[in-house]
């Protein structure tokens, strides 16, 4: 049946859930892990180092400090969420819960957003490491990024255990191509190319450290969260995990752990062996800082994988986000049908066309800068769901709970705030066009869907419970 802001409507179909169900039990805490490390391992290869070039090695190094606090507030916090209401609606089922309709679908279509980019900014960079290798004379161009989304969303169809054992195996290949970079990179670092930029002597606090001074370390902060962007899409694959409500927080955090290691690793090692000033602007940044040898070589081809695996892997995330706002009816109820193999054809498909589309540009920075705000705006309202819940509902069952509680979450909420401004000082017509579609989708939603929101879909089924426990208190 169907609901408008709480009021049952006419009665839909018996099958209709029967056609969108996902496959269950296909990932335990290993895999889990694995997909968080997958989703955001390619920030390490590329697109972290562009920061520099907006705050110098010490402003993105402050970013990156910070960001990766508000990370592993987030973190704790949708650990939390995921344990009590595991389903493939993420932060967009977290939100429904504690904010309603409206704060739900705002929820959902920032992730949906940045998911949707993402993709297009990595095939950029898989463009600039295939045109590196020089492999049959191919250049970086549309078709490359054709073939990626083709391949990869071809691969997804086939179903999500298969997928996920996949993006396990690649992402572990790029975590080898990091040690044999950490490795490689250590004989090059010279603390002397740390500070190789010259101070601008009209930013305030400029130094050799901030060479654009303080205001340099707001405007890295995009960049850095790079180096975590869509670890959060872990409880994504709720409904397709064993025992979610204890494996989905135990492969969040794990996979947040794993990604602080290997970012100050490479954060530090590349620049300081290739230095600040080439690396700024280097589109493999990994590669040029070892030179010209087998190593880099090696480094290089191993970092498509890593390119490939988060490529990958937020494919999956974007499909299950579209997949949860259409089944529950805020997006066309279409775009969750799922096949034979259990996997939503229409949720991987459409917002891959999307992606293509925007991977056309070429501007890898630019669309990266316009992914970061999608996520900043989920960082806000999951974290507000997270407050409002533990306020309103403490009583709810919480398998796992967030140490320090609303303290951890509200020091999340502040830096999210300060990413969400930042990405409109770094490139605002980005971070503007990013705000229009947002508001499209809201203005979608207010004419259109609210009014056939589908009351027997999980999300909104916990949602009226709550309603029935609250009346009934």
């Amino acid at each position: 049946m169907t609901i408008d802001e709480g009021k049952v409507g006419s009665p839909i179909g018996d099958d209709y859930l029967a056609k969108r169900t996902l496959r269950s039990g296909t990932a335990g805490w290993v895999l889990l892990a694995g997909l968080g490390v997958s989703y955001v391992i390619s920030g390490d290869y590329s697109g972290w180092n562009f920061g520099i070039a907006q705050g110098g090695f010490g402003g993105l190094l402050i970013a990156t400090v910070v960001i990766a606090g508000m990370y592993l507030a987030v973190v704790l916090g949708m650990a939390e969420l995921s344990a009590a209401l595991p389903t493939a609606g993420g932060g967009y089922t977290f939100a429904r819960r504690a904010l309603g309709p409206w704060g739900g679908f705002a929820t959902g279509t920032a992730v949906l957003l940045e998911y949707a980019i993402a993709p297009a900014a990595i095939a950029t960079f898989i463009g600039a490491y295939i045109e590196s290798l020089n492999l049959f004379g191919i250049t970086d161009g549309w078709w490359v990024y054709l073939a990626v989304y083709a391949l990869f969303i071809g691969v997804h169809l086939t179903g999500a255990g298969e997928a996920l054992k996949a993006m396990f195996v690649i992402t572990a290949i790029a975590l080898v191509g990091l040690a044999v970079f950490a490795v490689s990179a250590w004989g090059h670092f010279d603390a002397g190319n740390l500070t190789d930029i010259p101070a601008d002597p009209n930013a305030a606090g400029s130094s050799s450290f901030l060479p654009y001074g303080v205001f340099g370390i707001w405007a890295a902060i995009p960049f850095a969260i790079w180096f975590f962007l869509a670890v959060e899409g872990v409880p994504l694959a709720a409904e397709e995990a064993r025992e979610p409500e204890k494996n989905v927080p135990k492969g969040i955090i794990i996979s947040m752990l794993v990604l602080i290691v290997t970012g100050a690793a490479v954060l530090v090692l590349a620049t300081g062996a290739l230095g600040a000033q080439a690396i700024s602007t280097s589109g493999n940044p990994l590669v040029e800082a070892l030179g010209d040898g087998s190593t880099a070589k090696l480094v290089n081809y191993i970092g498509l994988a890593g390119l490939v695996a988060s490529f990958f892997s937020i494919v999956y995330a974007y499909s299950r986000q579209t997949f949860a706002l259409s089944r529950a009816g805020y997006l066309p109820t279409g775009l969750s049908v799922t096949n034979n193999r259990k996997a939503p054809v229409l949720a991987l498909i459409v917002p891959g066309a999307i992606g293509f589309a925007l991977s056309l540009t070429g501007e890898g920075a630019m669309l990266l800068n316009m992914a970061v705000f999608g996520a900043a705006v989920s960082y806000v309202l999951m974290m507000v769901s997270h407050i409002v819940l533990r306020v309103r509902e403490p009583n709810m069952p919480r398998p796992y709970r967030t140490p320090g509680g609303i303290v951890t979450t509200a020091f999340a909420l502040v830096i999210a705030c300060a990413a969400v401004i930042a990405t409109f000082l770094v490139d605002p017509v980005a971070a503007s066009w990013t705000l229009a579609a947002f508001v499209a989708f809201l203005l979608y939603f207010a004419l259109y869907s609210r009014h056939r929101l589908v009351a027997n879909s999980p999300d909104e089924e916990f949602a009226m419970l709550a309603r029935a426990e609250a009346e009934l208190e």
